[in-house]
């Protein structure tokens, strides 16, 4: 299992003419792998995460995942295949505040039919435990603290048990102490889940947790 990215460049039109925020991209990750993805505001790096959750396309080079190239897949396959094998953490933590703790987690289980089951609510309780809510499952975002809120939005990404964890600036808006913990547990559930996990941050102290660094500066990767 593995995650390749060939020679990947983005371009956006402008009034001006074309801007280029990535040329000449090249990454490979395999399953177990955990990089840390640096870089100054603007240097690229949410971009290339953009672009290897399919969130966004790449105007040229190419991306796969388990051999796959998403972008060759009509748009509902291409849906599928994010939800299925791609998970996300954001720096805002996108948390519905109408429902529950539990009920949060369960989300990516409802855009297809196949996904939610019996098995798939206990795995995310499981979750819930292993990433210490056991005993909050029935409250609101509201009720959380912004770490504890964080945490629901791991364990989320991990309900559907994803090939790839993307992670963009997840400890953005923590404290020092509660952004340790959210870095640590984005690792330690790395680790039990055997995934690739890759964390974009403008954190040394996040970054220094793992083995893997590379810097995107100036739309290119440089390794750090």
């Amino acid at each position: 299992m593995s995650l390749n990215a060939f020679h990947v460049a983005k371009e956006y039109p402008t009034r001006s003419g074309s801007l280029s925020v990535l040329h000449d991209v090249s990454l490979s990750l395999n399953r177990g792998d955990a990089v840390a993805i640096m870089g100054p505001s603007g240097s690229g790096k949410s971009t290339l995460l953009h672009l290897l959750g399919t969130l966004d396309r790449p105007s040229a080079g190419q991306i796969t995942l388990e051999d796959i190239d998403p972008f060759t897949l009509p748009e509902r396959e291409l849906a599928a295949f994010r939800n299925r094998r791609i998970g996300f953490v954001f720096q805002d933590h996108h948390l519905l505040p109408q429902c529950s703790v539990f009920e949060n987690v369960l989300v990516p289980t409802l855009v297809s039919w196949d996904t939610h089951s019996d098995e798939t609510e206990r795995y995310a309780r499981q979750l819930l435990d292993r990433v210490g809510l056991a005993g909050r499952l029935d409250h609101r975002p509201a009720e959380l603290s912004g770490g504890e809120r964080q945490r629901v939005a791991v364990a989320r990404a991990l309900v559907l048990k994803p090939v790839l964890l993307l992670a963009d600036e997840p400890t953005g808006n923590l404290d020092r102490k509660n952004a340790q913990a959210v870095g640590e547990l984005l690792l330690d559930l790395h680790h039990q889940e055997n995934n690739i996990l890759v964390v974009v941050t403008h954190s040394a102290d996040l970054a220094k947790l793992f083995a893997a660094r590379v810097e995107v500066n100036d739309g290119t990767l440089i390794i750090a």
